[in-house]
């Protein structure tokens, strides 16, 4: 009798298992199409690509349904399965983990809506340091998923001191903005440079988080 329960329970924790590595690849893969959206948010911004721009609306349908889905699926884990420590801790990481990549998804579609609006325009004479600043928040968000893919504690951790150097990017590029002169120039470019670095910083700011949730996941350490 005592062999049978506890073969029972083998089973059990074998499906929850198999379950909770389910809600790891989806969401790598929720992490792979908002990587994806960043390329094709860089694309619209600076080779004026406006086929991407339009490409990142439809992937976005696809990221908010991988979300809802993995949040889905982490409610019904701990209301059914009562996890342990550690579990109970993967899958409250994963619900915060994912709002931070749907958000990055969500600053992605906006910047694609930007790149359609500036395109009438020409091109804004700080592109140029709004492409470093791109680049530093695009290698943040690899590391973010470089971190979960692995569970890597220290380049979760290691993420949050590159969030300085796009602080320093927001600041510099916003301060050269507001140094224009436009004498009778649009107005309209310049307030969209102004949201482009806001969502720029704020996408840093996600791809930390998710650094220091996966960080929280392995040691149970916040912060």
């Amino acid at each position: 009798m005592l062999e049978t329960s506890y073969q029972g329970q083998k089973r059990t924790r074998s499906s929850f298992e198999r379950q909770l590595n389910r809600l790891e690849q989806d969401t790598l893969r929720m992490g792979a199409l908002v990587e994806n959206s960043f390329l094709l948010a860089h694309a619209a911004l600076f080779e004026r690509d406006l086929e991407s721009a339009k490409r990142i609306d439809i992937q976005d349908k696809q990221i908010d349904q991988i979300y809802r889905q993995i949040e889905i699926d982490c409610i019904n884990l701990i209301a059914l399965q009562a996890p342990v420590a550690r579990d109970l801790r993967l899958l409250s990481a994963l619900m915060q983990l994912i709002r931070d990549l749907e958000r990055i998804g969500d600053y992605a579609e906006n910047l694609g809506e930007i790149a359609i609006k500036l395109f009438p325009y020409p091109p804004s004479p700080h592109l140029s340091e709004l492409q470093i600043m791109f680049h530093r928040c695009r290698a943040m968000l690899a590391m973010s998923l470089e971190a979960l893919a692995n569970l890597d504690e220290n380049i979760g951790l290691q993420i949050k001191a590159k969030d300085d150097a796009v602080d320093d990017d927001y600041k510099r590029i916003y301060d050269l903005i507001a140094a224009q002169r436009l004498y009778g120039e649009p107005l309209e470019p310049v307030m969209l440079m102004i949201l482009a670095i806001h969502h720029l910083e704020r996408m840093a700011d996600h791809s930390t988080n998710v650094g220091l949730r996966v960080a929280y996941i392995v040691t149970g350490k916040i912060g």
